[in-house]
């Protein structure tokens, strides 16, 4: 299930700080708009252990349902949902439910806060079952050992955050509340290829329908916020201008995907740039900030699928390699890979490639749809 409406925030550990980002967000989204907070314990089973207090504490064990969900209505209590509450939350639930049954759980909680709710939720569990719009894991930076909730979704995170217990090494200006979609900011632009001719295709797969607009719409989308400027590569401006995005042009056509790139990192005005292909339908953001966080000591970061082949069309570039990309064009060269003797190069593993989806032919985009309902 994704819900864009979501700001997730687990924990490494006990006591690391989760609540105190939770309130420092709420203090400052809360006046602006309803934002409904909920603390989500986990349990093994209903006389089994708690994290909140280990076997037998009485406050999970005692439960005669699979889920509870029960609201805070005291902001001066001393207990991290009383905080939530006077931090500035509309409404604060504390959500105890069976591990087995946290779909049911949050089906449970949804009905309660409506399922548009801008929610701020604590919780690692939570994460098996829901994408959320944003996903911070907040880590002490004293502990190093991760419990095993956290260590099951760490892979998912957007951020690693970083805490004394009181102050966080993310600027909270970079996290924004964009309707009810939250976002994190990235130093970086976006470029989307809409160059080539889609031969395999046999029609325009920029504009093949997913969710009921064109592919290329849909990627556009999943990036902006993340990424304050989206740039579309592609020789044709006036097919594009629907997006209202600025469209750059190949300095010479029909040159192929590196005369492409070259094309719109000199038109970005970043030194570290996404670019996605307009044939990969689906971006998970915590991959792409994992790219561009891999970037320290590299020029190029590409990703590689677990069969072995290398994706430079979903790929982060500085901007600084335009000349080595220059050199192999004007040599005649055209292959992404004709750059890698000349810039520093790191491939990083698609740990998780469920979401990878490449669609290069009618076929690709037959099997994308049936497992989406695109």
């Amino acid at each position: 299930m994704r819900l864009e409406n979501m700001l997730m925030i687990g924990s490494s550990g006990s006591n690391v700080g989760k609540t105190e980002l939770a309130c420092a967000l709420l203090r400052r989204f809360g006046g602006k708009q309803r934002v409904v907070a909920v603390k989500v314990t986990a349990i093994e089973a209903k006389d089994g252990s708690c994290p909140r207090g280990g076997q037998g504490c009485g406050v999970c064990s005692s439960m005669d349902a699979e889920y509870r969900i029960t609201e805070e209505t005291d902001r001066h209590s001393r207990k991290d949902t009383g905080r939530l509450l006077a931090a500035g939350a509309g409404k604060v639930y504390w959500l105890r439910v069976v591990r087995t049954h946290l779909c049911q759980g949050l089906t449970a909680l949804l009905e309660t806060v409506g399922r548009d709710t801008v929610l701020i939720c604590e919780s690692n569990s939570l994460r098996q079952v829901v994408e959320p719009g944003l996903f911070l894991i907040v880590e002490r930076t004293d502990r190093k050992a991760w419990k095993p909730s956290a260590q099951q979704v760490r892979q998912h995170a957007d951020r690693i955050v970083l805490s004394d217990g009181s102050r966080f090494d993310l600027d909270l200006g970079r996290i924004e509340l964009t309707g009810a979609r939250w976002l994190l900011t990235e130093d970086a632009t976006a470029i989307v290829l809409a160059g080539g001719h889609s031969l395999r295709m046999g029609t325009d797969k920029s504009m093949l329908p997913v969710d009921g607009q064109p592919m290329i719409k849909h990627i556009c989308r999943q990036l902006r916020g993340t990424f304050p400027r989206v740039l579309i590569s592609a020789n044709d401006t006036e097919k594009f201008s629907f997006l209202g995005l600025d469209v750059i042009p190949d300095k010479i056509p029909d040159q192929g995907p590196l005369m492409a790139i070259a094309s719109a990192l000199d038109a970005s005005h970043s030194e570290l740039n996404l670019i996605v292909g307009c044939d990969i339908p689906r971006i998970r953001l915590p991959v792409v900030r994992r790219m561009l966080a891999e970037t320290e000591g590299a020029d190029v970061v590409i990703p590689v699928t677990k069969d072995g082949k290398e994706q430079p069309l979903l790929a982060v570039y500085r901007r600084n390699i335009r000349r080595a990309m220059n050199e192999v064009l004007e040599s005649g060269g055209r292959r992404i890979s004709h750059i890698y003797n000349s810039c520093r190069v790191r491939f990083m593993e698609l740990d998780d490639q469920s979401w990878f989806a490449n669609l290069n032919t009618m076929a690709d985009y037959e099997r994308f749809r049936s497992g989406s309902d695109a």
